[in-house]
This record gives C-alpha cells, structure tokens and sequence, in this order.
C-alpha cells in the first residue's frame, strides 16, 4: 500500500486553525480525511458535522472524513488509525494532525522519522503555520513556542490581514522570512485556504522538492563571493528594513554554500556531531550536497536530532556543481557551524 500522507497543522491560538479545519473536514472536496486534534474543546468541531456520539476515540464525520483526539501519544493513535485502516474497518486518504496553539512542532514531525512502524506506513508531507497578523508581533516577541512553529514550518499562511495597515503586514513577512526563508507564505482570510495550498506540498520530500522548485538550489544573485548570510533574502533583494532588526529574534536562518565537493566522511563525523549538541535548537535543516565520488546530488533534511538523506538526481552535463544547505534554528552558532562545514571540503 502506498504511503499515508500527513500534514502537521499549527499556529498559535487564535490564528485560524480551526476555521481551517472545519473547511477541510466539511468541503466536499472529494477526499477522506482523518483529522487528529490535540486538544478536543467545545468549539473545535461542530457537533453538527459529526454522525454519532460514540464512546470510541475515532468519530465518523458526514463527508466520510474521521476525528479522532490524541488521548495517549500520537504515536498511539497513528498506529491504530493505520491499523484500522489497513483492516478496511476506516477509510481515508490522508491524515492532519492539529497540534496545540502552544505545541512545539518538532516532536510531532519527529514521530515519522523516529518509528519504523509509522515510517512505513505514513509520509510528512509538510508542515503548515498559521500566523494571526494582528497578534503575531506581540507572539513573536514574548513566546518562543511561536517563533519555533515558524522555524518548522514547510508553508506559512498568514491569517487577519485586512485587521492591520499593509506595512504591518509587510513587516511581520519580512521578519518571518529572516526566521525562515524557506517557507513561502500566503496571505489567507480568516484560516480559509484553498485545499490545494494545503496538501501534497511536499515540504518534507526533498527530491521532489527539487524537481519542483529549482529555485532551491540558485545562487541568490551577488551572494556567492562569501558562504553565510544570516538573512539569505530571495534573488539578492536587499534588507531595507533595518529598524525591524532591533527585535532580534532567536530563530533564524543561514545559508552555507560551496563550489567544492564534501569530504563524505568527514561530513558525516561533524553534523554528527553537531546534531548531539544542538540537536534540541536545530529545528529544520535541508541542503543539497556536492559529494566526491558521486555522480548524483545528496539532497539531506532533519528535524531537531533525527537527519536523513537521499540520493537525488544526477548532476546534469555541464551543470555547475555545489552544495547549499539552510539551517533554521534557535541561536545556533554560525561560525562554529561555517568552519567546521569548511573543514569538511576535500
């Protein structure tokens, strides 16, 4: 059977995660959903959308979509969905998990790497982020809980714009992107998104994720002389935001890049390394890497302690070759982390 795709949903309180989810679970948009809330309040779901009170966990919607809360680990509960699933006892197509307004993502997103049984049964397909624009500075600025859920982030949709003036907005984008310039943001009236926009982002899969967006993997323009940028703006635009940078916030992003290939070896031994240490502050790391000895790209990707990687296609006749890696991050050190990648330069 092929895999299950699952989207992690969060976003801090208020920012239109329900209102999102209710459009998901009652659209007819023709897919079987099952939905994993974190938290089961009254004014989470609709009692209306729901077929029957039942004393099971796993609540039948009308449009064939399932509920179901977390009452021991997720773990738990994606285990049994798959389980009933594969028993033909439930039938859907793909799976949400909302996490709490004050959840770190990271755990959730862990799961999948961290089993083998989930592992074989699910694959993250991304990881999307609601962000209230009225309220979001103030988050950002006070709770750390909202800066990681924009450092994981694979998709952010910012919801309420029409609630403050167009630089406001402009600003609260532009702060995101030095957090996390990987993730596109939408702007979204109140949580309401376009299902496309939703799923099958592939944010987690990075082969797919090159084939999709090479973009990726360019130079931003007049950056190349020198490896790191703190703020990888996209296309060399430049930072005319300079007062924004008095609230310096702890999670932010770097680039490293080179046009020599990786020792593959000693690559290994030091983001091994790196991983033990700062594993808990990584929150997403991804790259594309130039490796001696091979004739393909290794595209590599983790979250907090757990790294995987990938080959990916071949490097094409007469392609320039390099490596680019983006790691996002709570006060990770960035000198420490461009020598020691230097260092691993054949």
């Amino acid at each position: 059977m092929s895999l299950i795709p699952a989207t992690i949903l969060t976003g801090f309180l208020g920012s239109g995660k329900t209102t999102l989810l209710k459009r998901v679970l009652s659209e007819s948009h023709g897919q079987k959903i099952a939905v994993i809330e974190n938290e089961f309040g009254e004014e989470n779901i609709d009692n209306e959308l729901l077929v029957f009170e039942s004393q099971e966990q796993i609540i039948q919607m009308s449009n064939g979509c399932v509920c179901c809360t977390i009452r021991e680990d997720l773990r738990t509960t994606l285990a049994e969905l798959a389980e009933k699933r594969r028993k033909g006892e439930i039938s859907f197509d793909r799976v949400v998990i909302e996490t709490t307004g004050l959840a770190d993502p990271g755990p959730v997103a862990q799961t999948f790497f961290m089993d083998d049984e989930i592992a074989e049964s699910y694959l993250l397909d991304s990881v999307l982020t609601l962000v209230d624009a009225k309220h979001a500075d103030g988050q950002l600025d006070t709770r750390q809980e909202a800066r990681r859920q924009i450092g994981f982030a694979d998709q952010i949709f910012i919801s309420k714009s029409d609630l403050v003036g167009e630089a406001e907005v402009a600003a609260l984008t532009h702060r995101i992107k030095h957090m996390n310039p990987r993730a596109p943001q939408s702007k979204v009236h109140f949580g309401e998104v376009p299902i496309s926009q939703v799923f099958d982002l592939k944010g987690f899969n990075l082969n797919a994720k090159l084939e999709i967006d090479p973009e990726f993997l360019n130079a931003d323009s007049g950056h190349d002389h020198h490896h790191g940028h703190d703020h990888d703006h996209d296309h060399g635009e430049h930072c005319d935001h300079p007062h924004h940078h008095a609230q310096d916030d702890d999670v932010k992003s770097f680039v490293f890049r080179s046009k020599k290939a990786f020792n593959p070896a000693k690559l290994e031994d030091f983001l091994g390394s790196i991983v033990q240490v700062y594993g808990p502050k990584m929150l997403r790391y991804k790259g594309v890497l130039f490796m001696k000895g091979s004739d393909r790209k290794v595209v590599f990707q983790g979250v907090h302690q757990m790294m995987g990687s990938d080959l990916g296609p071949k490097w094409a006749p007469g392609e320039e070759k390099g490596s680019k890696m983006v790691f996002i991050g709570i006060d990770l050190p960035k000198d420490v982390l461009m020598q020691g990648l230097e260092q691993c330069l054949v």
